[in-house]
């Protein structure tokens, strides 16, 4: 697929037969399955100045809290009582939480479930990456958000676009399963830049890929600028899945939190219908759940955890699709460690996960 295909798909040209191929790519790869993957986030402290992140150090007005380790551990051993295959562990860059004292949580994890562990933790220096990984992390999640340099700058001061690649590709050869994404509709961010961001995203070979849209928060730089749209955000989502058919692609929480018609629940169901296969509920406690606002309407369901699964599942049914509770290692996946992993106790057909699925 060139650049001029992929605009001319980002400009709506024929809608109903890009999301109609991107649920039969989807359906060949991972069947009617759509993987529950619970997320933790464990803490909203973040030493990064992102212009458009609700958790950037200079926001005075952010809600911090950290989890003590324990409370970690507590709140992710309630995926597998739920029927959740994965569980993910994000915070901001917090360097407050020391690689012992991650590697302990992710051991205390492993040691007391079948749960693959996913982390997201932001910018590590390598030697804690690869003592987390020999810890028991199955996973990691590095969001680049834009693959264009100059744009890339902008948004992230002080950091460059090169680096986070390298740290991309230094985290596939330490064996782990690794997940990218962009943001659709970041200001500044022209219809070539995301086709291109599409095509790059997609040639980087990875696990997972997630195209969530922008959602301005007032306590930031961009806080007037305008959303990112839903359909172009769908039509990012179907195009990927088509370029990776094997990648695991969520349908992101930022489609619940775009305001106007069409936006909600409504939205990520979907997105389950243009390509993707996996849905992250929030275990994070819900005393603190509010306070990990990336952008406005995040985490702002009251529910319990074991209350907003539910929904999810039942969602999921309602859509036709099916809830698994398999851990949903990529069937792609070409590192060793990975695919050894993946094909452990469960067989393997069509590169879907059987004997797993939860139905209510």
């Amino acid at each position: 697929m060139n650049i001029q295909t992929v605009l001319d798909h980002l400009r709506g040209r024929d809608d109903q037969v890009l999301f109609a191929e991107a649920e039969a790519v989807k359906h060949a790869v991972f069947g009617r399955q759509v993987y529950l993957r619970g997320i933790v986030e464990f803490s909203s402290h973040c030493c990064k100045r992102c212009l458009y992140c609700g958790l950037r150090a200079p926001n005075a007005r952010a809600v911090r809290y950290r989890l003590p380790p324990g409370r970690v551990v507590q709140a992710a051993l309630l995926a597998p009582e739920l029927g959740l295959g994965t569980v993910v562990l994000q915070s901001g860059d917090d360097y407050s939480y020391d690689v012992r004292t991650l590697c302990d949580m992710v051991r205390a994890i492993k040691d007391r479930s079948t749960l693959a562990v996913t982390l997201s933790l932001g910018d590590r220096p390598l030697d804690e990456l690869a003592r987390l990984r020999d810890s028991g992390a199955d996973r990691y999640l590095i969001k680049l958000e834009t693959t264009d340099p100059g744009l890339y700058a902008r948004l992230r001061p002080g950091e460059r676009l090169e680096d986070r690649l390298a740290r991309v590709e230094a985290l596939r050869r330490l064996g782990y399963e690794v997940g990218s994404g962009i943001i659709v509709g970041l200001p500044g961010m022209t219809g070539d830049i995301l086709a291109r961001d599409v095509l790059r995203l997609a040639e980087l070979d990875l696990d997972m890929l997630a195209a969530g849209p922008f959602v301005p928060h007032p306590q930031t730089p961009l806080g007037g600028e305008p959303c990112g749209g839903l359909e172009t955000t769908l039509r990012v989502t179907a195009l990927l899945r088509i370029l990776s058919p094997r990648s695991n692609i969520p349908a992101t929480s930022a489609l619940n939190s775009l305001p106007g018609a069409g936006a909600g629940p409504d939205a990520r169901a979907r997105g389950l219908h243009a390509g993707c296969n996996v849905i992250m509920p929030s275990l994070t406690p819900g005393d603190v759940r509010r306070g990990y606002e990336i952008y406005p309407g995040k985490n702002v369901v009251e529910a319990g955890a074991r209350q907003v699964v539910s929904q999810v599942r039942a969602a999921i049914h309602q859509e036709g699709f099916v809830p698994s509770a398999a851990p949903g290692f990529a069937p792609r996946s070409t590192n060793a460690a990975g695919t050894a992993r993946s094909q452990a106790g469960r067989g393997h057909c069509g590169g879907q996960e059987r004997g797993q699925v939860v139905a209510d």
